[in-house]
């Protein structure tokens, strides 16, 4: 089942048990490259009780393959404008009064902090999954900072595609706005470990209570 697309609108892929009623729903983000279907296998895995939207990035950079922005230096493109556009397809997929579970992978992890740096209120968790955070300043930043949400960062200790100076930048954000659950996994290099999967697992099932 699909989520409906049109001219500035996201695609979205949505599971069976998608309703607009759930008071929290996993919303799903994706890599450089890949499209909705990539993480889509992962929704049912990492919160069984809660429906799951996979959403495709707007920008294609090759058939079949998307982007949330165009591979630059990791976090240095603004990402208002699609920031803006997941919004617009959660507003118009969910109740008003609805939060999400974000989870992204890659670029796709900067999307998911995203959706908690501009409108934490609406954000139950946040995942991020070998990714990185944004570089400038998010319109909720210093909220967060108050607050402390947690959040879950993952990434495997031989990721040969995120650069050691947006790792750092990332683990300094994170440590300066979140309650940080941080995991390196020892041989794992661009990608998503089963030990990664059962630990994204609990983190969501204690943050939303759907086990």
């Amino acid at each position: 089942m699909a989520g409906s697309a049109g001219p500035g609108v996201l695609y979205g892929e949505v599971s069976a048990g998608w309703t607009p009623d759930a008071p929290v729903a996993l919303v799903l983000f994706h890599g450089y490259g890949a499209n909705e279907q990539d993480l889509a296998p992962l929704g049912p895995v990492l919160a069984p009780a809660l429906p799951w939207a996979a959403l495709r990035a707007p920008l294609g950079v090759a058939p079949g393959g998307y982007a949330w922005f165009p591979p630059l230096a990791p976090g240095d493109r603004d990402p208002g404008r699609v920031t803006d556009a997941a919004w617009q397809w959660i507003d118009a997929h969910l109740a008003p009064d609805a939060t999400v579970a974000a989870v992204g992978f890659s670029q796709g992890g900067l999307m998911a902090t995203q959706l908690l740096r501009t409108r934490p209120g609406r954000v139950a968790a946040t995942v991020v999954l070998s990714g990185f955070v944004h570089a400038g300043p998010q319109l909720a930043d210093d909220q967060l900072a108050a607050r402390r949400p947690a959040v879950f960062w993952g990434r495997g200790a031989s990721d040969p595609v995120i650069p050691a100076d947006a790792i750092e930048r990332t683990r300094q954000w994170l440590t300066a706005h979140c309650t940080l659950t941080e995991r390196v996994y020892p041989g794992l290099a661009h990608g998503i470990g089963n030990q990664e999967i059962t630990d994204v697992r609990a983190f969501l099932s204690d943050r939303t209570g759907a086990a």
